[in-house]
């Protein structure tokens, strides 16, 4: 098992920007595609945006242009830099690992971080 400590998030008005962190111990060898998904209040869990390995990045389309997803192998850390943040990004903010495509019951996660952005 990977194990995920988050860092990062908070409270920020609309328009500002906030930066989550992500480091893994635990089975390293299992560190592999590694992202973020959020869950809006009210709302099922969705993906943000992904990366593996090598640095190839994916972003849902709310996200691209004002997301940057990145990890730094050595530290065993993916990062997300969020920019022009909207309230509707407002949500609880959990790091994965896994693989690209997420099956049920499969993947690490971290604990959690919520997310606010005001109007």
């Amino acid at each position: 098992q990977v194990r995920l400590m988050q860092s990062g998030g908070g409270l920020v008005q609309a328009g500002g920007s906030l930066r989550l962190s992500c480091v893994a111990s635990g089975n390293i060898g299992r560190i592999n595609v590694m992202g973020w998904y959020r869950r809006p209040p009210g709302k099922v869990r969705e993906w943000v945006a992904l990366i593996g390995r090598g640095g190839d990045a994916v972003y849902a389309d709310d996200a691209k242009g004002r997301f940057t997803i990145s990890r730094d192998n050595a530290k065993k850390t993916v990062y997300l830099q969020m920019n022009t943040l909207k309230p509707e990004d407002t949500g609880v903010y959990y790091c994965y690992n896994g693989a690209w495509v997420l099956r049920e019951g499969e993947g690490d996660w971290g604990q959690g971080t919520q997310v606010t952005v005001s109007p």
